[in-house]
């Protein structure tokens, strides 16, 4: 089911306004795959003197004969003649399009791939006619290509970009919209499924339910979503085995290095430039306790930052052997029944990610972060979310669940007060308690409550 355009005001904008620059421009867009850039793209340049082309695997020569095909909407008769080399297509191209006239390359690393010397070309091209009303955009899913390409400061095109997008997934205020979830918990459990990701959402939408769409897209070994990590990773790592064992043990809940290198049986030092390339590249969460310097602090909990991924290493990647055996069937039960906990996590994450946008008390609130150590009375202790105030005068202290009932709220917001009380931080004076929900909207006045409707678009 193909999704109406949503969100992506900020990003329009920039490229608009890049591409209605009289002098013209050059724009980079890049994002791990089935994020929208395509869609972007193509929703940017209507209506405007463009010509969009994408990259392919094929040789340079027939990929030069479309791009001059392409071309020929805008030149007449472009493709009636037959170009020996990238010079020549692009100096005609330069020099015949009209002012203002926009050449989209996606999948760019694919392009460069067939042919090496394109970025260079393009340099001379951007150098020679700046100022000459021409726009030039790059777009592709490689982000370590991307980077080498256009981002690195050795590479041909550095530096001449007005406009570099990173393009992320969708936020969750737009997940309700697009699967028409009726309550707060419908919309939670799609984003705990397919995250923020565009293409995942149009593919599930074409099964009856979740369930249905779980088990044709991801269990099944011929869906579509199967091997959807591999694929993520041959995108943006040479050595994809190490990168896919990490993902696979966190998945399974080694959260600290230390677990992961009993695991992987490997010193642990070894796995810290691997880590951090997961982390950059936007698949893994690294989370440090409240009010402690990232820079310095040696306590560090890793997570998979992106749902589906998280659902997959969790429930898909270690049923392989039993999916490809045919036992889909007993595989979706067991998945069934684990679903709550991965449920829970990702909420708890969906909190923290939303408390700096939302008004809580009648405050404002910057970025929060779990708080995890010893209490004062030396025994383990563990808070969802903590947030200061933009002013700095309060420090909100939350817990998190899934289902709630008034009772229930009682109990947990007492147990929150007991848990802020052992607390060994300086804390301000004014320490306000919130409860975040998911299920049915509960009329409390015992304590702040932020609930998920809120966050998911519903409210």
């Amino acid at each position: 089911m193909r999704l109406p355009f949503l969100d992506r005001v900020d990003e329009m904008s920039r490229l608009s306004r890049a591409l209605d620059h009289p002098d013209g421009s050059m724009v980079c867009l890049y994002g791990r795959r089935r994020c929208g850039k395509s869609r972007l793209l193509r929703e940017v340049l209507a209506g405007r003197k463009a010509v969009y082309h994408v990259g392919d695997e094929r040789t340079e020569v027939l990929q030069r004969r479309a791009l001059a095909q392409a071309m020929e909407q805008i030149i007449p008769r472009f493709a009636q003649v037959e170009y020996p080399d990238w010079d020549v297509l692009l100096d005609r191209w330069w020099n015949d399009s009209p002012v203002g006239s926009v050449l989209a390359l996606d999948e760019f690393p694919s392009l460069v791939t067939a042919a090496p010397f394109l970025p260079s070309l393009l340099q001379k091209r951007v150098d020679l006619h700046d100022g000459g009303g021409r726009h030039l955009v790059v777009a592709g899913s490689s982000q370590r290509m991307m980077q080498g390409l256009v981002l690195d400061a050795a590479a041909p095109l550095y530096g001449r970009c007005r406009e570099v997008l990173r393009i992320e997934p969708l936020p969750p205020g737009f997940v309700a919209q697009a699967f028409r979830s009726k309550t707060a918990t419908e919309a939670l459990e799609a984003w705990a499924t397919w995250g923020g990701i565009p293409r995942y959402w149009e593919l599930a939408l074409d099964f009856k339910d979740r369930q249905e769409a779980i088990r044709h897209l991801a269990l099944d070994p011929m869906g579509v979503l199967h091997h959807e990590p591999e694929r993520l990773l041959l995108d943006d790592l040479r050595e994809t085995p190490r990168a896919s064992s990490l993902l696979a043990v966190i998945g399974q809940g080694c959260r600290k290095v230390s677990e992961m290198a009993r695991r992987l049986e490997q010193p642990a030092t070894s796995l810290a430039r691997p880590l951090q390339r997961l982390v950059g590249l936007g698949l893994v969460r690294r989370e440090q306790p409240f009010d402690t310097d990232p820079a310095t602090s040696r306590q560090s909990l890793y997570s998979i930052a992106d749902p589906f991924l998280a659902f997959w290493y969790r429930h898909v990647d270690p049923n392989r052997s039993r999916l490809a055996a045919g036992q889909i069937d007993d595989v979706e039960a067991d998945v069934g029944k684990r679903l709550r906990d991965h449920l829970g996590g990702v909420f708890e994450e969906l909190v923290r990610s939303q408390v700096h946008r939302l008004d809580v008390a009648g405050r404002k609130w910057q970025p929060a972060s779990r708080w995890w150590g010893r209490g004062k009375d030396g025994q383990p202790l563990e808070s969802d979310f903590m947030a200061r105030s933009v002013d700095g005068t309060a420090l909100l202290v939350g817990e998190v669940k899934v289902s709630l009932t008034l009772p229930g709220a009682r109990r947990a917001h007492a147990e929150l007060r007991e848990k802020i009380a052992r607390l060994p931080l300086r804390l301000p004076r004014t320490v306000i308690a919130c409860l975040a929900y998911a299920s049915s909207p509960l009329k409390i006045d015992f304590c702040k409550t932020v609930h998920a409707g809120t966050i998911l678009g519903m409210e």
